[in-house]
């Protein structure tokens, strides 16, 4: 897939799931109505995360156009496997920070059900990465998938950019 088709891929789906896990869902449960009682905090806390969030979501999205020639949608998968940027830290860089952004939602606006949409997301991604999307690189990349996974934390981000044994 040519590097336009592979940003052009990759921005439609950031506006298809994460923009609509992350954003639509979180509006249509609050309004992004902010609770006045909360301390500014909180509320500065959650900002911060809502930012971080976005900044890495973006950054693992651009990873995929650029270093993987692809898209993060199954029907247009990358030609490489996707090691650099973000993902020297993270392996599920996409879900951790959409995670963090409805997290950051929920702690901005002082609303307990989006705490508790973070976690179910954060649980759904996580056993979607592990029963589908791990078994599924495992078999496309084989060995070089699995030096990665032993090396990189999938839901932590480790603080030293993996290197890779030949990278």
């Amino acid at each position: 897939m040519g590097r336009g088709r592979a940003v052009a891929g990759s921005l439609v789906f950031l506006l298809l799931a994460p923009g609509v896990l992350g954003g639509l869902i979180p509006w249509l449960l609050t309004g992004w109505e902010v609770d006045e009682r909360l301390a500014w905090p909180f509320r500065l806390l959650g900002g911060v995360v809502i930012v971080a969030g976005v900044v890495v979501l973006l950054a693992a999205f651009a990873g995929f156009a650029f270093e993987g020639g692809g898209t993060p949608a199954p029907i247009a998968p990358t030609e490489r496997l996707v090691v650099g940027g973000v993902y020297r830290h993270i392996r599920n860089p996409m879900y951790a920070a959409v995670t963090a952004a409805i997290a950051g939602q929920a702690l901005l606006l002082g609303t307990a059900s989006l705490g508790i949409y973070a976690a179910t997301f954060a649980a759904v991604t996580a056993s979607f990465a592990h029963w589908y999307e791990e078994p599924v690189l495992r078999r496309r990349y084989g060995e070089e998938f699995d030096e990665y996974r032993r090396a990189v934390p999938g839901w932590y981000p480790r603080l030293r950019p993996w290197r890779g044994s030949d990278r």
